[in-house]
């Protein structure tokens, strides 16, 4: 989430994983037939009727909210509702509580892109329960989004794969000094877990725990480091340009264990074992009457995973200077059909 205000980052990094009650369902395939351009339309062909009957009655709005990677999508799938299905789909800025809370009682917006529900887990199960919002798809392609990450060139050569439980054995081999481990403010909850998880590693003697003051200086410690070919490890989460600018290669941190996560992240965690960090359900929330009045533009949101690779690098672009939202939108739009054109159904050529 390139890049996200040091508030909002703190905000949404300590607040507590908890499962949400309802059940989602993503379903495996989409509930429209073969999607078709609007009436009259040659296949490939740009169109924008005043009304589309591929697109309900109902404004086909998409919350933007206020983080880069979910102002991308919302500005992504308005230009391909647009240009494929002639919806004129507008955007309109979101909040995740108060996007959820809207879509149950009025059933707009229509959808919201990057939903993480399981942070605001009763506003969208009383939505759920209402049958006004579902969930229509995984956002991206991963449902970790936490995790270690190594530079690449402390791997050279060595095509094993990279792990948290491995990591000692490779510090080894990169001297006798204790490295850096670059981990996330002292008063994030991922600062919490990451002691404790190097404990459970083994890796106390292996390495120096560096706990920056903030995002700004986590983002300038770790770019020091890469560009004097320092050998450390450090802590980041996806999706974020970061890990597209610089060459780093993530660690397999084994299997998720609830029950060790629980105590990974109490300060006072007696005997911490290893685990990976919790999966997070990040969905493309749709009001209930987009899959009613709308099945083909349904059957579009439940198509729409972004891969997080992908994601990363839109973030890196929107980041360089004079770049905009918009621009990176138009720029996947334009030179992406090969990953959104599977969202469409086949609507496009």
């Amino acid at each position: 989430m390139a890049f996200r205000t040091t508030i909002i980052l703190a905000l949404l990094l300590t607040l507590p994983v908890m499962p949400a009650q309802a059940q989602f369902t993503v379903l495996d395939s989409a509930q429209d037939a073969q999607t078709v351009p609007a009436e009259g339309a040659v296949a490939g062909e740009v169109t924008r009727p005043a009304i589309s009957p591929l697109c309900g009655t109902q404004p086909m709005t998409i919350a933007r909210m206020t983080w880069p990677s979910a102002a991308i999508m919302a500005e992504i799938h308005a230009r391909i509702l647009n240009q494929t299905f002639g919806c004129q789909a507008q955007v309109v800025p979101g909040d995740l509580a108060a996007t959820t809370s809207s879509m149950g009682s009025t059933g707009q917006p229509a959808m919201a892109p990057e939903m993480w529900v399981t942070r605001i887990a009763d506003v969208w199960n009383g939505a759920v329960d209402a049958q006004m919002v579902r969930s229509a798809a995984p956002t991206y392609d991963a449902s970790t989004f936490e995790g270690w990450f190594v530079p690449s060139y402390m791997n050279a050569g060595d095509g094993s794969a990279l792990s948290a439980a491995g990591l000692s054995a490779l510090l080894a081999g990169a001297g006798n000094a204790p490295v850096r481990f670059i981990s996330c403010p002292a008063d994030w909850a991922c600062s919490v877990i990451n002691r404790n998880l190097i404990k459970a590693q083994g890796l106390s003697d292996r390495v120096e725990i560096v706990e920056p003051a903030n995002r700004f200086e986590m983002d300038a410690l770790i770019a020091e480091a890469v560009s004097r070919r320092e050998n450390f490890v450090f802590y980041y989460w996806q999706p974020n340009a970061v890990l597209a600018q610089l060459d780093f290669k993530a660690l397999d941190m084994g299997a998720f264990d609830e029950a060790a996560m629980k105590c990974l992240a109490a300060a006072a965690c007696a005997d911490p074992k290893p685990s990976a960090f919790p999966s997070e359900l990040v969905v493309s929330a749709v009001s209930e009457w987009v899959f009613t009045e709308a099945p083909n533009v349904a059957g579009y949101f439940q198509r729409a995973t972004m891969p997080i690779g992908e994601m990363n690098r839109l973030l890196a672009a929107a980041n360089e200077p004079g770049a905009t939202i918009e621009g990176v939108a138009e720029q996947f739009v334009a030179e992406h059909r090969d990953i959104w054109q599977v969202w469409t159904g086949g609507a496009v050529q």
